[in-house]
Order: structure tokens, then C-alpha cells, then sequence
């Protein structure tokens, strides 16, 4: 019997261990974010981080425990070939996750969770090309390989020398067994293991993000899936309603920038451009010159934030007026979208064509359900091109798409209401074109699909200015969301969520004007239909910023957290942690409270569809 318990913790040692070098190879990996950190920091990371490696080693020990004593009959040359398959598999599992981890973390900012459930197929493995991908497959075999070789070397002989045991050892190993909930709760207090319990830097989210067991993180994750019913209780309901009303003061006059009453509509969403790589938003220069151009021939908006940090989050906010969700995304629920406010329809009730037409696959994060819903008159999308134009990872390259969107313009019925997204710029950012960005790092790649999408995109704009309906069309420019490159700014931070929005087209009565005004995506509907004298109420989270009464701020959603913008200071807020993280400028207490009232509304108008 003391052998088996001795075995038994011998097991949990060992996978704690395994955690540990796991956390290890993951700094490594990230070198350059580890670089940042101190030795004192390096270490916070592992004396933290190795709370929730027991928690997930008590797991995994839990079924050897009860074999242990069930078993208690059998020797160990029948217990071995259970106990080691049943390491083999847990042990392929978690090296996957583990390595995968390693990658996506380098893209998404964040630590594995259910997220790529939610973009399953082609979309999840976007962004890594053939040879990093058989790179990972070598890491996780090796990792693997290494493990089960540790494990098969160290315990082969110590459980096939057990000899059978009487049944006085069935309690005492059960009683063992259930010590493991200890490691696994993670404290004797009332909260559970969460990953706030590694959490210990203020402002360094790398260092908190490291101390976190991906493993647990993940299968935690995937046990949540697609659930905000905790955030009910997110804020005080009645602070809530308070603080949510002194955030969206009732709209009286507006400031019509329109000369037309029924003008045409187009919206062209382009894909990650980040303001960064835009010069007049204080970004590089010689990265979008045909944008920077434009700018002096509409309306910019100069303080535009999108909503959340993917695609599908972006249209929603832009189409719908609704924010993005921490851990979630409401697109990928049917049921939920289907009674989402929709902008195209109002102007469908008012005999608009409306149509809707990008390059992408259109089963990609569940737009064809989301697009249904929508009832845009036509909907194009990569199966509508030619299979030779169908070379993009993700579908058709946007000089192609922005031939189409034209050739469909010039042959709608007006008025009109389009919208178009480009793709190229996306991960892994190989475009048609010969390369003007010079760099073969993932930086100068991802300027040069920029530079790229913007030659199409101006291109389009001279055709567009040609036609026989430019002079009654307003064009609305924005981004689905913002980008971590060029800077790399992280998941949180709120560089990487500003992005532009620019009017462009002959129905403005105004040319070469900036507005500075803080403002978001989830604005657009209201601001729109503010300039046709409809009323935008269905659009709750979003505010006319061109209104007398408009009250500038920019909430935006990152994993599990968002942040507030004003005009005079921010602050980022993380869930896990319950703590503000970052602050700049005019910061006070109401403005978090302000802000949780936002994602408390968001979360119980969520709740409700």
C-alpha cells in the first residue's frame, strides 16, 4: 500500500514538473516578450504559475488514485498497461495544446482557450504557412515523445514490482485520492481555481499571462463555452442603469453633411487597417498613400475605435451596433443574431437595393447564418469567383473583389446600400503584387498586404469617381478591427484598437474636414441614420457623433477585459484580475464604474436573446 501512495504522488510530482518546463518552453518561445520581464519577475512567474500547475496535476491524478485502489486486488503488472495508456493519451492531448499555445499565442495575444472552437476549419488555422506548421508538428511530437519516455522510464518498473494489496488499502488510498481537491480548488476559501489566482503584475499582462497552465486554461474554457450567464451579476443593477444613462444623453439636433436626401450607400471595411500604418492618424508613412490622399476629400475621423479584435466582431459592430463580448461572439449564435437591429434593412424598408459582397469563404466564422439573417438582396462571396481567382488562403485577393464590388455597383438598381470587406491584408499576407514594403519578417509583410489593399482600395475610388452614380453616393471607410503589428502593442492595449473611418463621395457637402471626437464602431448606425432624420432607438450601445449631445468615449473588448477611451485619459480593465491595468490622463473612479455599467448592459441585452 505504501508503494501505491507513493507512486500515486510520485505521479502528481511528475506532472507539476512537466507544467513547469511547459511554462518554460512557452517563455522561450516568446523570448522577446520574456526579455522585457526581470529575474525577479521570471520567477513570480513560476512561484505563481505553479498553483494552477497542481491544480491541473491533482486532475489528471485523480483516475491513477482510483485505480490504485479499486485495483488494490491487482497487481502491477495488471495495473501498468492501464495506467500508462491512460498517461499516453492525456499526455498527447495536453503537448497539443500546449504547442498549439505556443503559436496562436503570437497572433491572438491571449492564452488558449475555447476561442478556436468558435472558428473551426480553415479560419482557425490561418495563420501559420506549411513549413511553421510541420515546425509545431516536429515541437509537439518531440514533446510529447519526451514526456511519455520520462514517464515510461521512471514508474515501468516501480508499478509492474507492486504486488497485490488486501482491501484495508481501498479506504486509505481513497482517502489519499481525495487530498488532490486541495491542489485542484487551489484554496480552502469559497472561489475556486481561476486564473486570477496566478495573476500578480499590474501593468506586465505577458508575466500573468505566462504564469497561467494553458492546459487548465483550455479545458476550463471549453467547460464555459459560449456562456455569459455569470455576468449577470457582473455590476449593481442599479448602478448599472445610472451610470448607463450618463454615458448615452438623448440626441437632439444633428450636423447634415449630406446634400442629397437619398443618397447612395457604401461601406468598404477593410481588413486589420490598424491606424498605425496610417499616416495623417499618426502612423507610418508610405503605407496606405492612396488613403492618405483621400483624406483631403471627405470627412476623417480621427479618434475612430473598432469594438472588438476580429472580423466577425467588427461587422457586427459596424452592421448592427453591437459591441464585441469578453469570451464569446455573438455570430456564432443564430438564434442571437437573427434579433440583432440590422442597418441594411431599414434601408431596405426604404426601397433600397441592398447587397453585401466580399472575397471570403462564406462559412467562415458563421457568416452564411449571420449574412440569412441580414436579408441582403445578393450576397456575394468566393464560390461566386472563378476557381483560379481563388487563391488567397482565405479566398479571393481584393483587386478581384474590388473589380466585382465595382461591376455590381455599376449595375445595381439606386438607391443603393453595399457593403464590401477585404481580406489580403490578413495573416499570412501574401498578395499578388511585387513586394514595395522590403522585409521578410512578419512586420513587413503584413505592411505590404496593407500597401496593397490600399492600391486596390484607391483604384476603386478613381473608377468610382467616373461613374454615373458617385455624385449621389456616400462611402464609409473604416476597419474590422486594429492589428498588433506593426508595433506589436498586445491584446489589450489601446493602440492596437484605434483604426480609421473616412466619408468619402459625391453626396458630402463638406471636403477636407476631421472630426476629432472619441468615438466607436457601434456609432456608425446611429450616426447614419441621424443624417436621414430616422431613428436609430433599436441601436442602443451606439450614440450620433455628429449630434449637439454626443458624449465622446470609446468602449472596446479584448478576451477578458475592455477598455474606456475619453478625451482626456484612459483606462484598461481586466476581468481575470479585477483590476485596472492601465491608466492614462483624466482617470476617476466613475469612469470604471461608467464603463462597467456598459459591458453589465451588454452582458444582460446578450443574455436576453
Amino acid at each position: 500500500m505504501k508503494q501505491r501512495l507513493i507512486i500515486l504522488f510520485s505521479g502528481f510530482i511528475a506532472w507539476t514538473i512537466f507544467f513547469l518546463i511547459a511554462r518554460g518552453l512557452f517563455m522561450l518561445y516568446h523570448s522577446n516578450l520574456a526579455n522585457e520581464l526581470s529575474i525577479f519577475e521570471m520567477i513570480r512567474v513560476f512561484t505563481n504559475g505553479i498553483r494552477m500547475d497542481f491544480s491541473m496535476a491533482g486532475y489528471f491524478s485523480l483516475f491513477p488514485g482510483l485505480l490504485f485502489s479499486i485495483g488494490s486486488f491487482l497487481t502491477g503488472r495488471n495495473i501498468w498497461p492501464i495506467w500508462i495508456v491512460y498517461h499516453a493519451i492525456i499526455l498527447f492531448v495536453s503537448s497539443f495544446i500546449i504547442v498549439l499555445d505556443f503559436e496562436l499565442y503570437k497572433h491572438w495575444g491571449f492564452r488558449l482557450d475555447a476561442t478556436p472552437l468558435m472558428y473551426m476549419g480553415k479560419e482557425a488555422a490561418g495563420s501559420g504557412d506549411f513549413w511553421q506548421t510541420i515546425f509545431l508538428l516536429v515541437y509537439w511530437l518531440v514533446i510529447f515523445s519526451a514526456g511519455l519516455f520520462s514517464f515510461y522510464r521512471y514508474f515501468k518498473n516501480r508499478i509492474l514490482q507492486l504486488p497485490a494489496a488486501d482491501w484495508k488499502a481501498i479506504p486509505t488510498v481513497l482517502f489519499s485520492t481525495t487530498l488532490f481537491i486541495i491542489p485542484i480548488r487551489g484554496s480552502f476559501g469559497v472561489a475556486p481555481m481561476n486564473s486570477g489566482f496566478v495573476y500578480f503584475h499590474e501593468s506586465k499582462i505577458f508575466a500573468n499571462h505566462s504564469a497561467v497552465n494553458v492546459v487548465w486554461n483550455f479545458l476550463y474554457a471549453v467547460q464555459k463555452m459560449n456562456r455569459l450567464k455569470y455576468a449577470d451579476n457582473y455590476f449593481d443593477k442599479t448602478l448599472t442603469e445610472q451610470y448607463y444613462q450618463k454615458l448615452f444623453p438623448k440626441s437632439d439636433s444633428t450636423t447634415i453633411v449630406l446634400k442629397s436626401e437619398k443618397p447612395n450607400i457604401l461601406i468598404i471595411v477593410l481588413e486589420s487597417f490598424t491606424s498605425s500604418v496610417i499616416e495623417p492618424l499618426g502612423g507610418r508613412p508610405g503605407i496606405t498613400p492612396r488613403f492618405n490622399e483621400l483624406v483631403k476629400e471627405g470627412i476623417l475621423f480621427d479618434h475612430f475605435h473598432c469594438s472588438g479584435d476580429r472580423t466577425d466582431k467588427g461587422i457586427v459592430a459596424i452592421l448592427n451596433g453591437y459591441p464585441s463580448q469578453p469570451l464569446t461572439s455573438i455570430i456564432k449564435e443564430p438564434k442571437k443574431t437573427k434579433s440583432l437591429p440590422y442597418l441594411n434593412k431599414i434601408f431596405k424598408q426604404l426601397g433600397y437595393r441592398t447587397e453585401f459582397t466580399y472575397g471570403y469563404n462564406i462559412n467562415y466564422a458563421n457568416f452564411n447564418s449571420y449574412l440569412i439573417h441580414a436579408e441582403f438582396d445578393h450576397i456575394t462571396h468566393s464560390a461566386d469567383f472563378p476557381e483560379e481567382l481563388n487563391t488567397s488562403k482565405w479566398g479571393v485577393h481584393d483587386e478581384f473583389v474590388f473589380d466585382k464590388f465595382f461591376e455590381e455597383t455599376q449595375a445595381a438598381a439606386t438607391p443603393f446600400f453595399k457593403i464590401m470587406m477585404t481580406q489580403s491584408s490578413h495573416e499570412p499576407f501574401e498578395v499578388p503584387m511585387e513586394t514595395v514594403i522590403k522585409g521578410k519578417d512578419e512586420v513587413h509583410q503584413f505592411l505590404n498586404s496593407v500597401y496593397y489593399t490600399d492600391k486596390e482600395f484607391g483604384e476603386f475610388i478613381d473608377k468610382a469617381k467616373k461613374s454615373s452614380w458617385w455624385e449621389n453616393t456616400l462611402i464609409i471607410v473604416t476597419a474590422d478591427h486594429g492589428h498588433p503589428y506593426p508595433d506589436n502593442p498586445g491584446v489589450s492595449n489601446p493602440t492596437k484598437f484605434r483604426v480609421p473611418m473616412l466619408w468619402l463621395g459625391g453626396a458630402l457637402n463638406v471636403r477636407d474636414t476631421v472630426i476629432h471626437a472619441v468615438a466607436t464602431q457601434t456609432d456608425i448606425p446611429n450616426t447614419v441614420l441621424a443624417q436621414f432624420n430616422l431613428s436609430a432607438d433599436e441601436f442602443k450601445f451606439g450614440q450620433n457623433i455628429l449630434g449637439s449631445s454626443y458624449n465622446p468615449f470609446a468602449v472596446y473588448v479584448f478576451n477578458n477585459g475592455f477598455g474606456m477611451i475619453r478625451e482626456n485619459g484612459l483606462f484598461v480593465y481586466d476581468n481575470v484580475s479585477n483590476a485596472v491595468i492601465q491608466q492614462k490622463g483624466d482617470y476617476k473612479d466613475d469612469h470604471l464604474l461608467e464603463g462597467k455599467a456598459y459591458i453589465q448592459k451588454l452582458y444582460w441585452d446578450f443574455n436576453s436573446r
